[in-house]
């Protein structure tokens, strides 16, 4: 069977971003009446921060208690901490190779400049070690708008 796009199951992404931009336009075009939905939408986006922050605080709680149930239902702990330890010595080696190689060698060929010594340090420092683009998100926004003067609409 050929699936139509009518039998697809999901959300239409390209219609929601479409829509987000046309009632942006819109907004904007209304001048000061769309200023109240648009600093309504500002604050929105704002709170939604805050609540990905605290989330991001309580996530590793959550995840400590998850893996210690599997830990506790395992019977061969030494297969368990020898796996665990291959699988960590080679993340940790990916993130240093990807993140203090690869990295700093496209920065310093894009720019010309120090990779070692940006002006946003912390916030390459936060996402090298924060798997998630989920938390570095508020903290990168942040870093972009104070360090590097970018518009806040824009960010």
């Amino acid at each position: 069977q050929i699936p139509v796009g009518t039998d697809i199951e999901g959300m239409n992404i390209l219609g929601l971003v479409l829509f987000a931009l046309v009632l942006g336009v819109a907004l904007k075009k209304l001048g000061q009446e769309g200023e109240d939905l648009i600093r309504f939408f500002n604050s929105f986006n704002e709170a939604t921060m805050v609540l990905v922050s605290w989330i991001m605080w309580y996530v590793p709680i959550g995840i400590m208690f998850l893996v210690g149930s599997k830990i506790v239902e395992m019977e061969d702990i030494v297969l368990l901490v020898t796996s665990l330890g291959k699988y960590i010595f080679a993340s940790i080696l990916g993130h240093f190779i990807h993140g203090g190689i690869i990295l700093p060698l496209i920065y310093f060929a894009s720019t010309r400049q120090n990779p070692y010594l940006p002006p946003d340090a912390l916030c390459l420092i936060f996402s090298l070690f924060s798997v998630s683009s989920s938390a570095t998100l508020p903290s990168m926004i942040k870093c972009i708008e104070e360090n590097n003067g970018v518009d806040k609409r824009i960010s």
